[in-house]
């Protein structure tokens, strides 16, 4: 008689909190409101942020971004900053950092990432 394993149970994984991040509301220069970044900037929450980062994409005005905040962030989110400043300078258009948390700015050094978001400037 052969046994058979034990089927396991797939669990979602649990989500802390959800990153809300405040896009500049259109019409309105960005540099006035800032794109702010959640504590937890993870794989999680890629989606949400690239849709953001998305509808700034084209905004002709400075974006600014706020990271103060930020106390952990994955390479998933690093690379869709470093995607949208990227596309940002090749537009010709700027953005600028408000506030970087010593995290994140821990992180981007980390993975060779910081003159890529343009972090030195706002070390």
């Amino acid at each position: 008689m052969k046994l058979r394993p034990r089927s396991k149970t797939v669990r979602k994984p649990k989500r802390g909190r959800q990153t809300r991040v405040a896009p500049a509301p259109r019409g309105k220069a960005a540099r006035g409101n800032p794109l702010v970044l959640q504590p937890e900037c993870t794989l999680a929450d890629a989606a949400e942020l690239k849709s953001a980062l998305c509808a700034l994409l084209a905004h002709e005005a400075t974006v600014t971004l706020d990271a103060a905040s930020v106390e952990r962030i994955d390479t998933a989110a690093l690379q869709l900053l470093a995607a949208f400043v990227r596309d940002r300078r090749l537009a010709g258009l700027a953005v600028e950092w408000r506030a970087v948390s010593r995290a994140m700015h821990s992180a981007a050094q980390l993975l060779g990432m910081g003159s890529m978001l343009s972090l030195s400037e706002a070390a």
